[in-house]
């Protein structure tokens, strides 16, 4: 029994040209691709910031601005409390819960205790004083100066009442959930905080 696996193979001059000519259409068909999906390898990233608490705007303002720094495409959408941080006005006054969080070091029936929330965002404060952090104001200003898009969900605008005037020069507005899903669909990178 003999398979074709098994035929000899003309060592013509014309299979040998024909073989040469299809490996160098291969060869160009993969550099057009590469080039077509390269973008000149710069990664992207979207981040969906949808709290607007004190310790949760850090993490979106450190990585976006992080990645900004070495060279990535960097989106943060913001969507309902998240647009806190975006707010000229209460990004300065973001508050800590101390409540259901089980890194705090009290217990939740001390927690729960009227301005408790106070105490835990003066305690975070003045660690973040102390330790030279930067504030959330100073990672905005960051963010946008290193080209980060801060976007600001339109619908969330409107649900919550918000007017575009107080957020920080250089936020987008007028994006929605289809923007940051095209986005998404295309970076690298998709995190939801």
């Amino acid at each position: 029994m003999s398979s074709d696996a098994d035929a000899p193979v003309d060592a013509g001059a014309d299979s040998v040209e024909d073989l040469r000519a299809q490996v160098q259409a291969l060869q160009e068909e993969v550099s057009d691709l590469r080039e077509a999906t390269d973008d000149d390898g710069q990664k992207s990233m979207t981040i969906i910031a949808t709290k607007g608490t004190l310790d949760m705007a850090y993490p979106p303002l450190i990585l976006a601005s992080t990645a900004a720094a070495f060279g990535w495409d960097v989106v943060v959408f913001h969507t309902f409390w998240g647009l806190d941080i975006l707010h000229e006005e209460k990004s300065k006054n973001l508050k800590l819960s101390a409540v259901g969080n089980p890194s705090m070091p009290m217990p939740n029936a001390v927690a729960a205790l009227p301005f408790m929330d106070n105490v835990a965002t003066s305690m975070m404060e003045k660690k973040i004083k102390e330790n030279g952090t930067a504030t959330i104001e100073e990672l905005i200003e960051t963010s946008l100066d290193m080209g980060v898009d801060l976007q600001a969900c339109q619908m969330t605008i409107e649900l919550m009442g918000y007017d575009e005037a107080e957020f920080y020069d250089g936020v987008t507005t007028g994006v929605g959930a289809a923007t940051a899903l095209q986005h998404m669909a295309d970076a690298d990178v998709q995190l939801m905080i």
